[in-house]
């Protein structure tokens, strides 16, 4: 995260609704996952604000851990 956590993930989730909106237009079976680093889940996606957010824009996310570059965690 930048300067601002709040504003990149704003800027984030905004990015991602409107990729979501776009992709439903195509293939309306695909699902879109908004990937994340371990650490900002874990520091700012555990906050309330967020995980309010996240769940009434039903936003799936992708955890991963760039330092060994694997996937920690899908959640839908």
């Amino acid at each position: 995260m930048g300067a601002s956590e709040v504003t990149d993930f704003h800027l984030a989730l905004g990015q991602m609704l409107n990729y979501r909106f776009a992709l439903t237009q195509e293939d309306p079976t695909r699902v879109l996952y908004l990937a994340i680093s371990q650490d900002t889940y874990e520091a700012f996606f555990a906050r309330q604000f967020t995980q309010k957010v996240i769940a009434e824009y039903r936003v799936n996310l992708l955890i991963f851990n760039p330092l060994i570059e694997e996937i920690v965690l899908w959640k839908e």
